[in-house]
């Protein structure tokens, strides 16, 4: 069964920087499609950063130049990174994969996602 973790949240100052971590187990990252959420209580996911499994990246508008996602297949693991960050980045990432080729126009659409992971909390503040 495929696992996804995410680790790397914390604390940081406006303009900061931090990066996100998935590990992914049962499967390999080479395998899947997947994508960072932003996840605020009591709302449906909002797509930042996403890759399919040719390759392709798209990120949300709001994030582009700021935040990359990325993928280490060696340690099977995605990453974001999130640079220049904004208080209104504050809420809990998660990583969401699918086990098959996702067009780039569908890779911010939680409802294609059937694996999630826990998330990790960011808080942007001075």
């Amino acid at each position: 069964q495929v696992q996804l973790v995410e680790s790397g949240g914390g604390s940081v100052q406006p303009r900061g920087s931090l990066r996100l971590s998935c590990a992914v187990s049962g499967t390999t990252v080479c395998t899947l499609s997947a994508a960072w959420f932003r996840q605020l209580p009591g709302k449906e996911g909002i797509g930042v950063a996403g890759r399919n499994i040719e390759g392709t990246e798209f990120d949300a508008q709001a994030v582009q130049s700021r935040f990359f996602i990325s993928k280490d297949t060696a340690k099977d693991r995605l990453y974001l990174q999130m640079n220049n960050l904004k208080p209104e980045a504050t809420a809990a990432y998660s990583c969401a994969a699918i086990s098959s080729p996702l067009d780039w126009v569908r890779l911010l659409d939680a409802g294609n996602y059937n694996y999630w992971g826990r998330g990790t909390q960011v808080i942007v503040s001075s």
